[in-house]
């Protein structure tokens, strides 16, 4: 870094500083930057902090604090007596921001929710590959298969033609995924011949405007003074990106921020003592895991990662790592989920049967790698100690590993493809309290390289979360998804490592934050006391 950019840095902290006493500014201290700002194309948190909560809205919403979904730029739906035909009554008078490059001529309509799909789904559209045009979630969610025509019934009437009922579409609906961007902006900019704008100066409609990036630094949002519910309670939003949680927590100490993620776990107690911090806490809708890379050899033998998955010391793990904010996982699902299947045994922790499985298999002198995460997550607080610990577990089995990461961008790109060397630790926060959005997004073949990071594709596991997508019930769909758990855990695509308490710090002046179930940071409603 140079002298001139360390300066710039230092003033802009100051600034900050300055801005976090202010009761206009909300100073939220993220874990890391955000990939971009069109949600559709990212699975990150971090970027649905940055993006799809403070810019966007879906046609359909979560209430802030739960799974309910309400409507939003869908005034109301209606679903048909088959399920294959979904209709959304869209509201009307709904203003898009404008910025430097973009002011709009029209209020959102139709036309801006059959693009925020069709770019998706639709090879043809120009801005299908913008961006890398990964669209990992649409691709994983079996959206291509599952939608077959979006029909403008006219300005404020759309209809979503499906092949087949869908249990938790309205739901899917409200995910980051499915936030709707400006097909008048995306026009714009492509006739500019600059369409990488709409990921990179966003435009929406939601409760604040993006200002400003400075990348790895800050993101400044400003207050839309013409959002078509109720307005956010404070005239500026600040994203200070501050990837060190014990650098975080000195900020809020020094008023420099109101609200800081990811606690480091061994400051959760201290900072319940302080008189002048709040800490806030929720059992979390999440798992954190090891993802073996089922595609490659000796990978691809399920006895070899049972083996493996014996020789890991889970306990250890909570008690190092975690330090009482987390519980060792047994399922690929939270056990505050409905279908989350308790009859399944975990498997025990034996290094000596792990040995004697790795022989019997003809694997020895094995290497590989851990990939571990660079920044915090509320699934892994410390994801290099965990690769540091297991890398010591393997070692007593015969397995050498290696420990890699990357930025955090990077490592998620990077991971997804199908020959990836080595497994690699990540995690998962439900993005709509649907069984279906763990186990067909991260686990189903349609998400091979895209979020399924087991590369791993299972006939008979794929059959049961495919039938459960379309059965009209929880009672019905059930059944499937707890069977659907057990191939899972006899084929072991994953460690399931932890399942953890999500905590919130913040300074005592904050009100109405809201700790939310499905993970995301979300501040329009979050005042400051004056």
């Amino acid at each position: 870094m140079s002298f001139t950019t360390k300066l710039a840095a230092g003033a802009m902290l100051m600034a900050l500083g300055a801005t976090a006493a202010s009761a206009q500014s909300l100073v939220y201290c993220s874990e890391g930057s955000p990939e971009g700002f069109d949600p559709a194309l990212y699975t990150a948190g971090t970027t649905f902090d940055a993006s799809s909560h403070p810019i966007y809205n879906r046609l359909a919403e979560f209430k802030v604090g739960t799974t309910e979904v309400v409507p939003g730029l869908a005034e109301s739906w209606e679903v048909s007596e088959d399920g294959k035909k979904v209709t959304f009554k869209l509201r009307q008078g709904v203003k898009f921001h404008s910025n430097d490059q973009f002011t709009p001529t029209r209020d959102f309509n139709a036309d801006d929710v059959i693009f925020s799909f069709d770019r998706q789904g639709n090879e043809e559209n120009p801005y299908n590959k913008v961006s890398g045009g990964t669209w990992e979630y649409f691709g994983a969610m079996s959206m291509p298969d599952l939608v077959e025509s979006i029909e403008k019934v006219d300005d404020y009437t759309v209809v979503f033609n499906l092949t087949r009922p869908e249990a938790p579409f309205i739901a899917n609906m409200a995910m980051d995924f499915a936030s709707i961007v400006s097909k008048e902006y995306a026009d714009a900019m492509l006739e500019a011949g600059t369409p990488e704008m709409v990921n990179q100066a966003p435009i929406g409609t939601g409760p604040f405007k993006f200002q400003a990036y400075q990348k790895d630094a800050v993101i400044r949002y400003l207050r839309n003074d013409e959002y078509w519910g109720d307005p956010a309670k404070v005239e500026s939003l600040i994203f200070a990106i501050t990837p060190d949680a014990s650098v975080r927590y000195q900020k809020v100490q020094a008023g420099e921020c109101h609200v800081m993620a990811y606690p480091n776990p061994a400051d959760v107690q201290a900072m319940k003592d302080a008189e002048d911090i709040v800490v806030m806490e929720q059992e979390g809708l999440n798992v954190g895991y090891l993802a073996y890379n089922t595609q490659v050899a000796p990978f691809d033998n399920a006895k070899v990662r049972k083996a493996l998955n014996m020789a890991i010391d889970k306990q250890a793990i909570i008690d190092v790592v975690f330090q009482g904010s987390g519980e060792i996982a047994k399922n690929p699902l939270p056990p505050t989920m409905w279908s989350y299947n308790d009859a399944i045994e975990d498997d025990n922790y034996d290094p000596e049967a792990a040995k004697a499985m790795l022989e019997e298999e003809g694997v020895s002198d094995l290497s590989m790698k851990i990939w571990a995460m660079p920044v915090q997550r509320p699934y892994n607080p410390n994801a290099r100690r965990m690769a540091e610990l297991m890398q010591e577990d393997f070692s007593k089995v015969g397995v050498d590993v290696e420990i890699v990461s990357y930025e955090w961008g990077e490592y998620l790109e990077r991971s997804k493809a199908k020959d990836r060397d080595g497994a690699v630790l990540l995690g998962w926060t439900g993005d709509n309290g649907d069984p279906d959005n763990f186990l067909a997004v991260l686990l189903g073949c349609d998400g091979v390289e895209k979020s399924n990071r087991a590369q791993w594709c299972n006939e008979e596991f794929d059959a049961l979360i495919q039938k459960a997508k379309v059965l009209p019930t929880q009672e019905e769909r059930e059944p499937l998804y707890k069977e659907a758990q057990e191939i899972f855990k006899d084929q072991a695509p994953w460690a399931t490592i932890a399942h953890s308490v999500v905590y919130m710090t913040m300074r005592p002046e904050v009100e109405n934050y809201v700790v939310h179930p499905l993970g995301g940071h979300i501040f329009n409603q979050v005042g400051l006391k004056q």
